[in-house]
């Protein structure tokens, strides 16, 4: 069934009439950031349509709007999801032109809501800054302080500050008492840029850490800018509290709860709501990674709270919708669910649950969008490898282009799947193609459409691209063999190959500025909270 075409001011009117809405942009990543998109928008590739949107739209029959810059993509991904069993898809006919055209304004970069919402912390909270240049004068003086990174620890292993020990943002309240020893320490939290250091450094305020806490300004970067050195590959992290020393951060999470009208519910309750079908709900575990391997809520998605805030977009697709938070004693979701209601969101809920109710083990495997085409064939390392070291195998892997460059199959061509009827042709004929990728379903996916075009015969990497290192094989690492622009990512400044100075100072002033790009915009919905007396 074709979808229904709408003009920008029919989607206009279903932003404001108050019901439920997604807006999808399927665009590749770098695509969609550099060329520009709508405000209140998610963007779910075409190439990972089929993985992304079952945890993006949990409801089947929420109000879906596809766009994109009027390539046609759209309406292959209208199709997809209407294959899938949504009810209501809406194509925005025309995509970004079109709305820019009718006076709708765009934005270029990712996770745009929050990181205008950073910039509006920093302006309307002020929390403390220090500059790269103080920072290395305190440390270079013997100044007693604390260098915290609010990002997740891969992100932290990629680059930090020299000393500096990892802890993500909504860890701070519930890891940092009982870590610093002194109430006389200075606490500096920093990120790559600005959005986290400023987060990270209010929430401390806003639960009443009684030290001195600083925001680095522009992070990781602005120590780079600086002419100082990074560290790369460090672990250190600030460990999780004793039991002891968890009595400060549940009362920190009360104080919390009290400002910002964060509201519990339990099982019964949560239940309810999720049998509502007329509305959607969001379930979310927010500790950290190895917490949620261990046990979680049947359903539960993982969302660690520092990344929910720094990248909502990615995780909650329809607005208004209701959000549950889940943690362990609540200290963590409690902050999280605070930042959610000064960013706008309604109804967010903090699940009292306890360690019985986390029956399900491990990192479960994306779901996959209703009636999508998964190839069968598989096929294992060991084998892999003989065929590849007798020329008698291709192998084209299907993660994005920085994560091709970090390491791949030896040999492997570099291949985005939304692309695959342009790139397949310019790998080599041999008896055998092998789709891989971090996500074996990713692969599947892929190798369904080969077959589709004509590529015979294809097989996929069992159990994916991890299988291959499982096995002891080596990976190759480098750009060769791509098969068409690296545009399928938004590049981090410090990810780039050149000019690597001048887009950290790029980035920075985007930052900056985003506050002001969107605080006219009719989608702008940032609230205040008063400070409790």
């Amino acid at each position: 069934m074709k979808a229904r075409l709408i003009g920008p001011q029919q989607l206009r009117q279903m932003y404001d009439d108050g019901g439920e809405l997604a807006v999808l942009d399927v665009r590749e990543e770098g695509v969609y950031s550099y060329t520009g998109h709508l405000l209140r928008v998610s963007n779910a590739p075409l190439s990972v349509l089929e993985l992304r949107v079952p945890q993006l739209l949990p409801r089947k029959n929420a109000r879906i709007v596809v766009c994109d810059g009027g390539e046609g993509l759209a309406a292959q991904a209208a199709e997809k999801l209407g294959a899938g069993g949504y009810t209501q898809v809406s194509v925005l006919d025309g995509g970004t032109p079109a709305w820019k055209a009718a006076g709708g304004r765009l934005y270029t970069g990712v996770y745009v809501p929050s990181k205008a919402f950073g910039e509006y912390i920093q302006h309307e909270d002020a929390p403390p800054e220090v500059t790269a240049t103080e920072l290395d004068a305190w440390m270079k003086a013997g100044k007693d302080l604390v260098v915290v990174d609010s990002r997740p620890l891969n992100e932290f292993k990629r680059n930090s500050i020299p000393g500096a020990y990892d802890c993500p943002s909504a860890e701070l309240p519930y890891r940092m008492p009982a870590f610093v020893k002194s109430p006389q320490t200075t606490v500096v939290v920093n990120c790559g840029g600005r959005t986290r250091s400023i987060i990270g450094a209010q929430v401390l305020i806003n639960a009443g850490f009684l030290n001195p806490v600083y925001a680095l300004k522009d992070g990781t970067q602005g120590w780079k800018l600086a002419g100082l050195q990074l560290n790369h590959g460090c672990t250190e992290a600030v460990p999780p509290p004793p039991d002891a020393g968890r009595g400060w951060p549940l009362q920190a999470a009360e104080r919390v709860a009290r400002r910002f009208g964060v509201r519990r519910i339990d099982r019964a309750r949560l239940c309810e709501l999720q049998a509502d079908g007329s509305r959607t709900t969001y379930l979310f575990d927010v500790r950290n990674p190895e917490e949620y391997e261990a046990g979680h809520l049947p359903g539960a998605l993982h969302a660690p709270g520092g990344q929910l805030v720094q990248a909502t977009d990615t995780f909650i697709a329809v607005r208004p919708s209701v959000v549950v938070l889940a943690d362990s004693d609540g200290v963590r979701a409690t902050m999280t669910a605070a930042w959610l209601a000064q960013m706008g969101h309604r109804e967010v809920y903090v699940l009292a649950a306890s360690a019985a109710d986390c029956t399900e083990r491990g990192n479960p495997a994306p779901a996959v969008l209703d009636g999508a085409a998964l190839h069968a064939a598989s096929i294992a390392a060991v084998e892999l490898k003989r065929l590849l070291d007798a020329g008698q195998a291709q192998a084209a892997n299907l993660d994005s282009s920085l994560q091709h460059r970090e390491g791949h199959i030896p040999g492997a061509w570099h291949v985005v799947r939304s692309r695959l009827a342009a790139q397949l042709p310019k790998i080599p004929a041999t008896p055998l193609l092998v789709f891989s990728a971090a996500e074996e379903g990713l692969a599947r996916l892929a190798a369904a459409d080969a077959g589709a075009l004509g590529r015979a015969p294809v097989k996929v990497l069992e159990g994916g691209t991890p299988t291959w290192t499982a096995a002891g094989f080596a990976l190759e690492t480098g750009d060769a063999r791509m098969t068409g622009e690296a545009d399928d990512l938004s590049y981090r400044a410090l990810d780039r190959k050149d000019k690597v100075e001048e887009a950290m100072r790029e980035y920075l002033k985007w930052e900056v500025e985003l506050l002001d790009a969107v605080g006219s915009d009719p989608d702008f919905g940032f609230r205040r909270f008063p400070v409790e007396s």
